[in-house]
């Protein structure tokens, strides 16, 4: 291995640049911390959910920044195999069919290092990898060969209606069974379990104590954890661990239009305008009309969204890490003041709004920091209505969404809407209802000219108007 690569860069997601040194290090460019990739082993029979886990997994560490991606082997065996037949192409005494799993197992191994080389942080290599010998192969190329870090992750479940649900609503709506009604679908997975279950040899401790993984037990009721190697692995288990599969959802919304968004300046404590307190009336109708089972509301520690949240008679929280971005200096300033007095930091957040500090404040990357714990309660929770600020419900719909550090500062939040979120077994289900109470726009548009020497009316072509 080369020095470069004993070297390379993880990205580090609680720290964020300030202007100044933002315009010191480039408008693309941020803090990072060496560390060595980590290459996630997914291990378990099929409908045990390891996929499921694997997206999740895969969009929490890329929300916090670390660069992750999956590599499924099944989507490589569909496209070496055009057309899936029956179950027994899994038997392992099927030779043919052995001959070539093991080369779409290798050409995904292959991918994956080379992503891994050139870009990435963290791989997650979603397949069964449910026989000693294949996981040997798989530390072998990885550890001795690459001399990256290997984490297993074993899902286990002896839950007949976890696995019945499992089967029923992810497998039999698998490509592989598009050509069959789903009663057949059904009969041939059952059986291609059994074709795995003859070879599955579990992670042991005895056998396997030298090796770095965690065990997870019908989806989550139990967990067993053994030789955990840095950080990045105890982050996953601590993710791990917070996930659930219960049906839920997830309420986002703004604090109803406050004093200080109606002369467009930012951050502040104000109260709300009187549009706001109609919207506040408003959200608490619409909630109780949507007859959410023990509807917990959760508001930040600034005024504006308690009193949005004071028509509800459900049990209330405030969190600190709730709070609206720290717009430091720039606090209550318009856009046109921040142009005004500090024009140079006004260009350097338009380059790379995302890793751009306010003097003496923050950055959103800093706030996604600050939210890790919030996104980890909601992962436990079953009904939440949050309400909160643009740039923190930016940072949160970017989570359930999947959505890349540069698209997240610009998505569209607009006041006195409710977005309901419904996690789903590989994504997240959004409806977004308007509450017809008439707000100010607060969405800035992504810029066209960034340039620090840019004409003051280029700098503020994109500012909503405001009174």
């Amino acid at each position: 291995m080369s020095d470069d690569m004993r070297t390379r860069k993880l990205s580090c997601p609680e720290v964020g640049v300030t202007g100044s040194e933002l315009g010191n290090l480039g408008p693309a460019s941020c803090p990072q911390l060496a560390n060595c990739p980590t290459v996630i082993v997914m291990v378990g029979l099929p409908a045990r959910g390891k996929t499921y886990m694997s997206k999740k997994l895969t969009r929490y560490l890329n929300w916090i920044g670390v660069k992750c991606r999956v590599f499924n082997v099944g989507e490589y065996r569909r496209s070496a195999v055009k057309e899936y037949k029956k179950f027994d192409f899994f038997d392992p005494q099927n030779k043919e069919a052995m001959k070539i799993r093991n080369k779409v197992c290798e050409q995904a191994m292959e991918d994956m290092i080379g992503w891994l080389e050139n870009e990435g942080d963290v791989a997650v290599f979603d397949a069964t990898n449910t026989t000693r010998e294949r996981r040997q192969l798989v530390m072998d190329y990885c550890q001795k060969e690459k001399n990256f870090k290997v984490f297993f992750i074993e899902s286990m479940c002896d839950d007949p209606e976890v696995v019945a649900e499992n089967v029923k609503e992810v497998k039999v709506n698998s490509p592989d069974y598009r050509n069959m009604n789903k009663d057949e679908a059904m009969r041939d997975f059952l059986e291609r379990i059994r074709m795995y279950q003859k070879s599955y040899e579990p992670l042991d401790t005895e056998y396997d104590k030298e090796k770095s993984f965690i065990q997870v037990h019908n989806v989550g009721q139990r967990f067993l954890v053994n030789q955990i190697q840095d950080h990045v692995q105890s982050k996953i288990c601590y993710y791990l661990m917070n996930i659930h599969v219960l049906p839920r959802s997830i309420y986002l919304t703004r604090h109803g239009e406050s004093e200080l968004n109606i002369k467009g300046r930012i951050g502040g404590d104000s109260s709300l305008s009187f549009r706001g307190r109609q919207f506040a009336n408003a959200l608490a109708k619409f909630m109780e009309e949507q007859d959410v089972n023990n509807l917990k509301v959760w508001t930040s520690q600034l005024k504006r969204t308690i009193e949005t949240a004071g028509g509800f008679h459900a049990p209330i929280e405030q969190w600190k890490a709730l709070n609206e971005i720290d717009a430091g200096v720039c606090e209550e300033m318009t856009y046109e003041e921040i142009q005004e007095k500090y024009p140079e930091e006004f260009a350097m957040r338009d380059q790379d709004k995302y890793h751009y500090r306010y003097p003496r404040g923050e950055s959103y990357q800093d706030l996604v920091a600050r939210l890790e714990p919030v996104i980890m309660e909601l992962e436990r929770q079953t009904n939440v209505l949050v309400i909160c600020h643009q740039a923190v419900m930016r940072c949160l719909l970017a989570y359930f969404l999947d959505k890349n550090s540069d698209d997240l500062p610009y998505l569209k939040v607009p006041l006195h809407t409710v977005m309901k979120l419904t996690p789903m077994a590989y994504g997240c289900k959004v409806e977004s209802f308007y509450l017809n109470i008439e707000a100010v726009n607060t969405h800035r548009e992504r810029p066209k000219n960034t340039d620090p020497q840019r004409k003051s009316e280029d700098a503020l072509e994109t500012v909503p108007d405001h009174y």
